[in-house]
């Protein structure tokens, strides 16, 4: 993962882009921050845009079925 700060909220929420994931401007995927019990998902294009928030658990279901495929 490489570390993108974002501007600083409220919330203080670190944001983690993959390095995997640019097409040549780095600006084709998507951020991922963690909290106490969440783990939060959102459009590199549109920083102040919607959010997906999933349990570490639900997290960790998809990120092993994604490895696997």
């Amino acid at each position: 993962m490489i570390h993108k700060p974002s501007a600083k909220g409220a919330t203080e929420l670190e944001w983690l882009r993959s390095s995997y994931s640019s097409s040549g401007d780095g600006n084709d995927c998507v951020e991922v921050a963690t909290a106490l019990g969440a783990v939060h998902v959102r459009d590199s294009k549109d920083l102040p845009g919607p959010r997906l928030g999933f349990t570490t658990t639900a997290w960790e279901a998809f990120v092993t079925y994604a490895s696997e495929s």
